[in-house]
């Protein structure tokens, strides 16, 4: 240990009267320890929403989609679509026909988003998350089958167990004839059973009715175009090695999305979220080291005598100013320490035991999600280590200042 690290320390672990420096220290420790437990808890709590947003979209997104760059649809012939199929780490690929329409269920009525999926749609793990209730098949050619989100569901009071009443889709087609006013040349219709609810996310419950391809393709007359292909990667794959795979494969007229960039626009506005609220709390943990500055200017004072004598004995401006940059070092990252072990503490019994909830039922998770992530302690570690720099520079600049000849 050097003479700087062993004065400080001295300083640091006096046993001496408990006058208002010490008691100052003290709040100081205090202080960033609360700040730094905040931080920790806040940020794992924001890992744990991103976690579960993703969780909850991967319930009902591919891990890869392939959509066009221009237009909404493209033509899929066998060829070029078993081409895609072949590529390495490739697994299931499913025909997506997706647009608008208006459903219709005894007299109810609803705009909606028909996705029609071809019948490897329900191998993808679809639906894992959240709640799924009803039949998990799209019936046959006969009698294909709708899965309806719960919003959709609802709205339009649809029974599951009535089987005498089917869902009614119509679609808008252009006339054939122009100037006709023939409402039965304005849109193209069809029935379906209602087979199953699911409940995901909002957003999906209340938009999505998921129907067999065949159903879709013929009533909006789509023929061999698709609106996108959904992908999963064989298990052991790399998603992002195939994502590379099919962007080289299919080109600039295809984009190729795996689930983040699906919805990057979520995903970005919970990393800003998160952004801002770590520099918020940084700022309450610099308000807090403010206390480190006070502690410290007032130690120098004190303690004018003892670095007149050190002075005196041969030391230096450097070795005062590390003793004092040390002793706030001491401080704020003892309270920094105690912070995390807390931090640590809070954010496990909040995933074991859910103390902090919700305050809604999503069916989904009760309590607040929380995850641990390392390199959120390498962000805290840094904004302590600079805070302390920044309280602790001028009083250590003060106390290397001290006249030796005035003092002794």
């Amino acid at each position: 240990m050097n003479t700087s690290s062993f004065i400080a320390g001295r300083y640091f672990r006096s046993k001496k009267k408990r006058n208002f420096i010490t008691v100052l220290s003290i709040i100081s420790m205090v202080g960033v320890a609360i700040s730094t437990m905040a931080l920790v808890a806040v940020m794992s709590v924001f890992n744990g929403l991103e976690d579960l947003i993703r969780s909850l979209f991967a319930s009902f997104d591919a891990e890869l989609k392939i959509e066009p760059v221009k237009g909404k649809s493209f033509v899929v012939t066998e060829e070029w679509f078993n081409s895609i199929r072949q590529i390495d780490g490739v697994g299931i690929l499913t025909e997506v026909i997706e647009d608008n329409a208006l459903l219709e269920y005894r007299g109810n009525q609803q705009v909606v988003r028909l996705k029609g999926v071809s019948d490897n749609f329900l191998d993808q793990d679809r639906f894992a998350k959240g709640f799924f209730w009803g039949d998990t098949t799209l019936g046959t050619s006969l009698r294909p089958g709708a899965i309806l989100g719960r919003g959709v569901g609802f709205f339009l009071s649809v029974n599951l167990g009535e089987i005498n009443s089917a869902l009614k889709v119509y679609y808008p087609k252009a006339p054939r004839t122009a100037g006709s006013i023939d409402p039965n040349q304005l849109y193209s219709s069809a029935q379906i059973e209602p087979r199953a609810f699911f409940s995901i996310e909002q957003s999906f419950d209340n938009e999505y009715v998921i129907v067999p391809l065949e159903f879709s393709q013929n009533l909006l007359n789509y023929g061999d175009k698709r609106t996108s292909l959904e992908v999963k990667v064989k298990e052991g794959a790399s998603i992002l090695e195939v994502q590379a795979k099919l962007i080289q494969k299919l080109g600039p007229d295809f984009s190729v999305k795996n689930a983040d960039e699906q919805h990057a626009g979520l995903i970005r506005t919970v990393k800003l979220e998160k952004l801002f609220v770590f520099l918020t709390l940084t700022f309450i943990l610099a308000i807090a080291s403010f206390n480190i500055f006070f502690s410290l200017s007032m130690l120098a004072i004190e303690k004018k005598k003892d670095i007149a004598i050190l002075k005196a004995m041969g030391a230096k401006n450097s070795l005062i100013r590390s003793i004092f940059l040390k002793q706030g070092a001491m401080i704020a990252f003892s309270g920094a320490l105690l912070g995390l072990i807390l931090g640590f503490a809070l954010v496990g019994a909040q995933e074991k035991f859910g103390l902090i909830s919700l305050g809604i039922s999503s069916g989904v998770v009760d309590a607040y999600p929380v995850r641990i992530n390392l390199q959120d302690f390498l962000w805290i570690s840094v904004a302590v280590v600079t805070i302390t720099l920044l309280a602790s520079w001028r009083p250590a600049w003060i106390a290397s200042q001290v006249d030796t000849v005035k003092e002794l």
